[in-house]
């Protein structure tokens, strides 16, 4: 029955990874950034900005990756119990980068003027994705 349990716990996080997956992202924090400021033809003080806050978000993205792994080293993971807390604790972190990811696109796309927005949601559309709403922080 604790199996049942921890199966379906891990089912419910890959369903929420799932849902989420369906947002159009742009992934500043990523590697892309030279196609990103090609495809939405960036100027230069719109790919100005848009290299700061990469490197913002990919130290503020490594400190939370240093925070999991030392949840991974210091987190008892004997018992059932224990891994669902692990679990748990996993997740908060997890969303926590994925908040932290998409209020940075968010940022680049209120830079985007009207026509550079409107390829984003093209782009988005076409690949069958949710644009993100640029006016929300």
């Amino acid at each position: 029955m604790h199996l049942k349990k921890m199966a379906l716990a891990i089912a419910m996080q890959c369903l929420v990874v799932v849902v989420s997956a369906q947002d159009c992202t742009l992934d500043l924090g990523g590697t892309n950034l030279e196609t990103i400021i090609k495809i939405f033809q960036l100027n230069d003080a719109q790919a100005n900005l848009v290299e700061r806050w990469q490197a913002e978000l990919q130290l503020q993205m490594k400190l939370i990756e240093g925070e999991a792994n030392a949840l991974l080293a210091k987190q008892p993971q004997r018992t059932e119990e224990e891994l669902l807390a692990l679990a748990q604790k996993y997740k908060v972190l997890q969303d926590k980068m994925t908040l932290l990811s998409a209020s940075y696109d968010k940022k680049l796309l209120r830079e985007l003027n009207d026509k550079q927005y409107e390829r984003y949601v093209s782009l988005c559309k076409e690949a069958v994705r949710t644009p993100l709403d640029r006016t929300l922080e």
